[in-house]
Order: C-alpha cells, then structure tokens, then sequence
C-alpha cells in the first residue's frame, strides 16, 4: 500500500484548525470551497457534491476530539482508478500556529503520484480557506 503525507502551517491556532476539520458537514465551507460545491451527513457517511454533480461518499470512521484526528474512507464516487482509499487529518500546535497533517493510503500502488498532486493542491486551498475565514 502506498501512503501519502502532506504537511502544511497554518497562521491559526491549533484549536481553530481542529474545529474547521472536525466540521465534517462543513467541507463546503470551511476547507474547500469552490472544489466540494454541498456536503451532507448521512448516518456515519458524509457525501461531498462537486461542482459538476459528481458526487464522492466517505465513511467517517473517526472525529477524535483529544488527539484533533479525523479519519475517513472513500467508499464511492472516486474519479481515480482506486480499490482502497483511507485518509485522516491530524492537527498539531505549533506555538500560536497549526501543523495540519493529511494522510493518504492508497491501492494500487502506482495511483500514489495523481493522489499526491491532488492532495497537495488541497492541502494549499484548506490553508488558504481557513487562514482568509479567520481573518474575517
């Protein structure tokens, strides 16, 4: 299996941080807007509406709140060729900032790269998304 790890600082407090990506009903808004058009929540499933229409399903497997750690699984609507697809997020203090940490395990093995420039692309607009929210 193939794992991805994308790291990002963000000028906000951790706590911040914790609260927008533990909003998982909120992606829309909170950390990409402009790429997931609605989110909803369905039992432990949450389903993100894209632009297009298309639509991508996640299991939320776990919104740990001690440990600020979010791990899901995509279990439909995936655009990438993948049999397997398990994710979390997990912030960390960094003084006054965030360290913002997204781990991607992935199948097949040779998907890690388009899964890599995908989730380094997004880990740019979830820093650019919370940063501009908490300046206003």
């Amino acid at each position: 299996m193939a794992t991805v790890c994308v790291e990002a600082i963000i000028d906000v407090p951790a706590q911040a941080v914790w609260e927008a990506v533990a909003d998982v009903a909120a992606v829309h808004r909170r950390l990409l807007p402009g790429r997931v058009a609605r989110a909803r929540v369905e039992g432990d499933t949450r389903i993100l509406s894209m632009p297009d229409g298309s639509e991508i399903r996640e299991l939320i497997l776990a919104v740990d709140h001690p440990i600020r750690r979010l791990a899901y699984a995509v279990t439909g609507g995936q655009r990438l060729p993948l049999t397997y697809h398990h994710a979390s997020f997990q912030v960390f203090a960094e003084g006054d900032r965030a360290r913002l940490v997204w781990l991607t395990d992935v199948l097949p093995h040779d998907q890690a790269g388009a899964v890599r420039a995908r989730v380094e692309r997004g880990i740019v607009e979830i820093k650019q998304a919370i940063e501009a929210d908490r300046a206003h």
